[in-house]
């Protein structure tokens, strides 16, 4: 009869998940095997037997942090509607920052990049979560459904609201979530359609005064 498998996937989740509480509060250079292993009632051994050790224990937190978030971006419907789908998009990317709080924590610090020798790896799973939200917003300009602007500005842009409105509520800087839930929505919303191309004498960029 074979050995029972004692590290399991249950184990490496239950891992990566106090690995990454604990370097989001004390940083990755006081990232303790040991207080980690004790933790989540294991030994050091079950650590080096998944990751090979703290450099690849770090650089797997850090991986699997970037494939969460592209993969429910990715995993968010799309429609025949961009300004739709991107406001989905807004509300995928808090629904990841609340469920995953430490796992998102990691995503935009380089904390643990000096740790990683991955670096096309790194790139290209970053990127991916970028790219969706950039298709979207391009679909939206060639539809006519946005207006004539570069892609990549209004995506930075609507990026930068998510982002610091789910930065803040986790800080606890922001109302209640039952109070954040409307207001959250009610934001990109705003800002999806302050980007809507509504007609020619209104396709204005930044900083231009509509023509009277």
């Amino acid at each position: 009869m074979p050995r029972p498998k004692t590290h399991d996937d249950a184990l490496r989740a239950r891992l990566l998940t106090c690995a990454a509480e604990l370097i989001s509060l004390d940083g990755v250079d006081a990232l303790s095997l040991r207080k980690l292993a004790a933790d989540v009632n294991t030994s050091t051994t079950a650590v080096y037997s998944l990751f090979g050790g703290k450099p690849g224990l770090i650089s797997t937190v850090y991986l699997e942090a970037f494939e969460g978030f592209a993969r429910e971006l990715r995993e968010t419907p799309l429609t025949d509607d961009p300004a739709e789908d991107l406001v989905q998009l807004g509300l995928a990317y808090r629904r990841y920052a609340l469920a995953q709080p430490h796992l998102y924590a990691l995503l935009f610090t380089d904390a643990a990049r000096a740790h990683i020798n991955q670096d096309e790896l790194l790139a290209e799973v970053s990127g991916t979560a970028f790219h969706v939200l950039y298709d979207t917003v391009q679909r939206g300009v060639e539809q006519g459904v946005f207006r004539d602007e570069r892609p990549d500005l209004i995506a930075v842009a609507a990026w930068g609201l998510v982002h610091g409105l789910s930065s803040l509520e986790l800080q606890g800087n922001l109302p209640p979530r039952e109070q954040m839930d409307p207001a959250f929505e009610r934001a990109v919303r705003a800002h999806v359609d302050g980007w809507r191309r509504i007609g020619p004498e209104n396709d204005t960029r930044p900083g231009e005064v509509a023509a009277t």
